[in-house]
């Protein structure tokens, strides 16, 4: 691996408890790459980030994620890992009974941060950054679905990471606020933070092209956007 590479996958056998989901799996990503996730619901999109964050264990094959040896990572080198990727899922995962603000902090103290000034000019950059700059003292509830959102992405970035795993990122989305945080992913990963992106929703990518891998009987292929719109 070079220094630009943040994963490196070969030969990957991805299972879910004991069944096979994705067989012989090869994947090469740089920093400042955008790539898309593509495949029907049951695909395995979502099982392929998993085994790169490493919520499933990898069995077979070699896998480097971050600088991390995925093949036998110890559970105590796990928190490590994930503090260089942030990870964006569909279900927003935000704390309720919390503003946007102590969202941020909740994350921040839960990976070591504890200098309270720190802290606060963290959380204005990363707001700032997605757009969300005035609304820190905000509930989630008082906030678009959009908006939690963009505060999901804000969290996913608090660390710095070199990674983003964004899993549906858009599923819960009306069309102009999937199109607004396609544009936020896009705009980070000019910034050398390379960006895998599972989705199925074929509009965003055939609007906003990029490289796309497909997963489909069991394999992950690199595709188009014109050949993976017919596997729909």
């Amino acid at each position: 691996m070079n220094e630009n590479t943040v994963v490196d996958i070969r030969g990957v056998d991805i299972f879910q408890q004991d069944f096979l989901v994705l067989k012989n799996v090869h994947l090469n990503v740089s920093k400042g790459d955008f790539f898309y996730i593509i495949g029907k619901t049951g695909s395995g999109k979502s099982s392929l980030l998993k085994t790169l964050y490493a919520d499933l264990p990898l069995d077979k094959g070699e896998a480097y994620v971050v600088g991390y040896d995925l093949h036998g990572i110890k559970s105590k080198e796990i928190p490590f890992l994930r503090r260089k990727l942030g990870i964006v899922f569909q279900e927003f995962q935000l704390l309720q009974d919390r503003n946007i603000e102590e969202n941020l902090f909740f994350v921040m103290r839960a990976t070591g941060w504890k200098d309270k000034k720190a802290m606060k000019a963290k959380a204005m950059e990363v707001l700032g950054k997605v757009g969300l700059q005035n609304k820190g003292y905000k509930m989630p509830h008082q906030v678009s679905g959009g908006e939690q959102q963009r505060l999901g992405i804000a969290r996913a970035l608090i660390n710095d990471p070199i990674l983003i795993l964004a899993d549906e990122p858009t599923g819960n989305l009306d069309p102009q606020s999937s199109e607004g945080i396609l544009e936020l992913l896009l705009e980070i990963s000019k910034n050398d933070c390379a960006v895998l992106m599972a989705t199925h929703d074929y509009s965003l990518f055939q609007k906003f092209p990029a490289k796309t891998f497909v997963c489909e009987n069991g394999h992950l292929v690199e595709g188009n956007k014109g050949a993976a719109a017919k596997e729909e």
